[in-house]
């Protein structure tokens, strides 16, 4: 997970499959949800395709993309004085 401007950016897998689009943390969880069949591809196949954002994986079933989920950064814990309430 890299941070820039203050901000972490997140790899995501996204699959569009019969109309419909999910949303996946890695490769691996995505075929651990649907199978070859399903897919019409195997993760070894996709593993080696090297999905990309500018090099997503498009079959007969589904496209696979990959992308970056941009969060905003962590904010520091406010500090608590004595009496337990925040300054």
């Amino acid at each position: 997970m890299a941070e820039i401007n203050g901000k972490q950016e997140r790899m995501v897998v996204h699959l569009e499959i019969g109309g419909q689009h999910y949303y996946y943390g890695n490769l691996k969880a995505l075929c651990d949800h649907w199978d070859k069949d399903a897919l019409g591809v195997g993760y070894a196949y996709l593993r080696n395709y090297g999905i990309s954002g500018e090099k997503p994986f498009r079959n007969a079933r589904c496209i696979i993309r990959k992308g970056i989920i941009i969060t905003s950064g962590k904010k520091p814990l406010l500090e608590k004085n004595l009496s337990g309430s925040r300054l």
